[in-house]
């Protein structure tokens, strides 16, 4: 019996001497190499007792070995975890009791104030880096594994996605979800053996890993492989690239760049932009700048990408376009009954890409994934007569910051406990750079105002960076119906013009 994604992404490659990863050194890792220290890790893991179906917790650098570790984990049959580097202690150990993690890795210098914590928990915990543990372990082994078969239907990795309770979900998402909606990807956006990537995602994000990383390994591709964002590094690499996966924020520097230029983008074939609203300026001044229309799409963490404008066709700035082949979407009212096409509705989708449920939640799962099939992504969407997509705004007050999902709840359950703070209410407004971005409104306490750099302080201890609120207001009160529930609708016309 095969192994599905791996066989179809990486095995069959495994005696090619084509290049995979192109380093910004100027350095190289072939097919072969890279499928070699995959099946190291893949060997590493095993002699640590992890076993197929097991759990593993990444949080570390981007890196090939890091990449190699996680197609290792394909390889043996095991699911990760791939994690933002930016997650707390207290977050990362909600991360890793839910999920029965058998294996934490972190990055070397973390592994002592991590090691605590996967104590605490039952995890063994190891290390990746040039001093890590982990990478010791890869390197002694000999580079031959035997794969563990796996089918369509068996886990692959979860992702976690805050809820708004604050309490996060584990996406499960399947090997045939990954691997059905890299095949469609290559086939829409027509990628082909001699497409060079430029990669400066980060590989915790299903934007970076599932979507680049597995269109370029589907389509036997190649990828600069960039450890973060550099404008003048993209613009350096790009007259020998053809083509970009990016967050708008990528957008807006590139062109606050004044070595972005229309010769320097003459061998690109596309320019892609997902995780958040692009907005339609950035779209013109792109278009005047190189003479290239990004393409716009549209996905979420538990389907991967649903919609997309076509490669050859209309991209219509401020739309997600058509729903991917295969895929099925439709805009329903709040009794779940389609609305006519020109309505606003919450959009639902349906497809082989869409997960299986959410870990040990199967009340949440039920709430979320309709009997036939259909997931409520809980996005607020209209679709025109000729079935372009444009989402208009998110239920559940979810933020998207940077192409990373914010829950307003659980930085104000954090806010809520401040000494000065009677209540709060975090709210998502635009910023040209990020999308949008969180502000929180603070109603005072009796005693007085709360001291923001006290607040502020609590928040940097307790959560990722990119949660971060970049405004604190103090108020009276806050607006509220006659049922007493905030209108956050107000906060937001009050307030959203505060980074214009």
């Amino acid at each position: 019996m095969a192994n599905l994604l791996h066989d179809s992404l990486l095995g069959k490659r495994a005696d090619s001497d084509a290049v995979f990863l192109h380093l910004p050194d100027g350095g190289s890792v072939s097919y072969a190499k890279f499928a070699k220290r995959a099946a190291q890790f893949a060997q590493a893991l095993s002699e640590n007792n992890i076993a197929p179906g097991d759990r593993v917790a990444i949080q570390v650098g981007k890196s090939p070995d890091a990449l190699a570790l996680i197609f290792g984990c394909i390889q043996a049959g095991i699911i990760f975890l791939p994690l933002n580097t930016g997650y707390t202690g207290d977050e990362l150990a909600y991360f890793v009791q839910n999920s029965g993690a058998r294996l934490l890795v972190c990055d070397p210098e973390h592994i002592d104030t991590l090691r605590p914590i996967a104590d605490k928990r039952g995890a063994e915990i190891a290390s990746l880096g040039q001093t890590g543990t982990l990478t010791a372990q890869a390197n002694a082994a000999g580079g031959v594994f035997k794969t563990e078969p796996r089918q369509g239907d068996d886990i692959a990795a979860f992702l976690y996605t805050s809820g708004t309770t604050g309490r996060s979900k584990g996406a499960m998402l399947t090997q045939n979800n990954l691997l059905s909606n890299a095949l469609t990807l290559v086939d829409h956006w027509q990628f082909t053996s001699s497409d060079v990537l430029l990669h400066a995602l980060p590989i915790f994000h299903t934007h970076g890993l599932f979507v680049a990383t597995n269109v370029i390994l589907a389509a036997g591709a190649s990828m600069v492989f960039f450890p973060k964002l550099d404008p003048d590094a993209l613009i350096d690499h790009m007259p020998k690239t053809t083509s970009l996966m990016g967050v708008p924020t990528f957008y807006t520097r590139l062109l606050d760049n004044p070595r972005f230029t229309q010769d320097v983008t003459a061998n690109m074939r596309l320019f892609i932009s997902g995780s958040a609203p692009l907005l339609a300026e950035t779209h013109r001044s792109f278009e005047a700048r190189t003479g290239h229309r990004i393409l716009e799409r549209y996905g979420m963490t538990e389907t991967n990408m649903n919609t997309s404008n076509p490669y050859a066709g209309d991209r219509r700035a401020g739309t997600v376009g058509l729903p991917l082949p295969g895929v099925d979407v439709k805009v329903c009212g709040v009794d779940g009954d389609e609305l006519p096409r020109g309505e606003i509705g919450v959009l639902e989708v349906r497809g082989p890409n869409v997960f299986k449920g959410y870990w040990q939640m199967p009340e949440k799962t039920a709430e979320e994934l309709r009997p036939d099939g259909f997931f409520i992504t809980g996005d607020l969407a209209v679709q025109e007569q000729d079935g372009y997509v444009t989402i208009v705004g998110r239920n559940k007050d979810l933020i998207i910051s940077g192409g990373y999902n914010i829950y307003p709840k659980e930085i104000e359950s954090l806010l809520d406990d401040q000494p000065g703070v009677l209540e709060s209410a975090v709210i998502g407004v635009p910023h040209p750079e990020f999308g949008e971005t969180p502000v929180a409104v603070l109603v005072a306490g009796p005693d007085g105002p709360p001291d923001i750099d006290a607040v502020q302080s609590a928040v940097s201890n307790s959560l990722a960076r990119f949660k971060h609120p970049r405004r604190f207001i103090t108020v009276e009160a806050l607006p509220r119906n006659t049922m007493g529930k905030v209108q956050k609708n107000a906060l937001r016309q009050e307030y959203g013009a505060l980074f214009a």
